[in-house]
């Protein structure tokens, strides 16, 4: 609306954002385990907290986002690929879900961004592997490395390419 000269609420929009930062700090935060949470009382990583960076909410060098980075890393990610959350059944779905390939180009961009150049390159480069021939993604790779879900999976395309811009960008400036 700004850019655009657009008639808009811009003030109450401000207003909003401010408060949904406000309760994101306050709610979300779980000083306990020094992450970020699923959601407020819950102990619960989801990989969208990768996104924080991205959206702007929080700057990918802040001491608590880089907390939850680690706990992401330790928790989430095996070999380079991520699951959305948690599986331990509080999601109400039976049965096992694969990792997610939109959330491993999050987490390459997010550890890019937090300056991690070297490890986001690696987790990148092993993503690499898991396209098809025509270098297409899934939305999911299984436990035996199988592509799983929709295909091909525009989302994970849209961050395969923002990853490796950003990427490319870190490692021109080493």
């Amino acid at each position: 609306a700004r850019d655009r000269g657009l008639p808009a609420p811009v003030g109450e929009w401000h207003d909003l954002a401010a408060r949904a930062y406000r309760f994101v700090q306050n709610q979300c935060w779980d000083a306990d385990i020094g992450s970020y949470v699923m959601h407020p009382g819950s102990k619960q990583l989801d990989a969208s907290l990768l996104c924080m960076p991205l959206l702007k909410f929080s700057g990918p060098t802040d001491p608590r986002f880089l907390m939850t980075l680690d706990r992401i890393g330790n928790e989430l990610v095996s070999d380079s690929l991520v699951h959305r959350y948690a599986i331990n059944g509080h999601d109400g779905l039976a049965g096992e879900e694969g990792t997610f390939n939109l959330c491993s180009f999050w987490y390459v961009e997010a550890l890019t961004r937090a300056g991690q150049v070297r490890e986001a390159r690696m987790v990148f480069e092993k993503m690499l592997t898991y396209a098809n021939h025509v270098g297409l993604y899934s939305e999911e790779i299984g436990l035996a490395g199988e592509a799983l879900g929709n295909f091909p999976q525009a989302f994970t395309h849209l961050a395969l390419i923002s990853a490796a811009v950003n990427l490319d960008r870190a490692l021109d400036r080493t």
